[in-house]
Parts: structure tokens; C-alpha cells; sequence
């Protein structure tokens, strides 16, 4: 796994991941964390879900990622939507969240996940 230096905004991390997409969910994950409570609700529908984070998005992060290889706030950095890349998170906590329910686990369950080292996307940097 490579190393990647993730922007977004204020926010940035540098993580070893399998390519820049990967880096930039990692940032996302991390982002999102104080919302996966919405993919315990049972009464919102995905589409709810995806819009509540799409405004959470909209208020805290930048349009758009920007991933390297070599260093932060480098003008060659790859350039990803942030829209795409939360839609790919959103995409990967729903079909956790159905997974889990169709396990028989407590909707609690991805709550208890809520931490950057043990989040549903902390594969993508182990």
C-alpha cells in the first residue's frame, strides 16, 4: 500500500491506502463519524440518509478532495468530488447497515463502530 496525503478543506490526513479513492473515503470516514447514528433509524430512508449527509458535506467540507502522493498542498494533487466520494461512503454504510439487520444484529451496531480506528472504513488503512 502506498502512502497519500488526503485534503479536503481544513481538514487533511495522511494515510497508507490502496490507491487515492481509498484515501479520500478514509477522510470521508472520518468526517461522517458523528452521523452514522442516521444508519440506526430505521424510519429514515436511504434517500433521507444520503440528503442529511449531502447538507452535513454541503456546511463542513470542501467541493472537492484533493489526494498525493507526495506531501499536502501540492498543485498536482488527483482532484476527487467530494459528492462522489460521500455517495461511495453512504453506499458502503447502507449495505453495512442492511447487512447487519439481515444478520440479526442490533441496529446499535454501527454506532459502536463510531471510531477512526475501528470505523467501517478502517480497512482501508490497515
Amino acid at each position: 500500500m502506498s502512502k497519500f496525503y488526503v485534503q479536503c478543506g481544513r481538514r487533511n490526513v495522511i494515510i497508507e491506502a490502496m490507491d487515492c479513492e481509498a484515501a479520500a473515503m478514509h477522510l470521508i470516514d472520518m468526517a461522517m463519524q458523528a452521523h452514522v447514528w442516521i444508519y440506526d433509524d430505521a424510519e429514515l430512508s436511504d434517500g433521507d440518509r444520503h440528503a442529511h449527509l449531502a447538507i452535513e458535506a454541503l456546511l463542513t467540507l470542501a467541493p472537492e478532495i484533493r489526494v498525493s502522493e507526495q506531501g499536502l498542498d501540492r498543485v498536482d494533487a488527483v482532484a476527487l468530488g467530494t459528492p462522489e466520494i460521500l455517495l461511495q461512503w453512504h453506499q458502503t454504510m447502507a449495505g453495512l447497515s442492511r447487512l447487519f439487520r439481515s444478520a440479526g444484529l442490533t441496529p446499535k451496531s454501527l454506532s459502536e463502530m463510531d471510531s477512526p480506528h475501528s470505523g467501517p472504513n478502517s480497512m482501508l488503512s490497515a
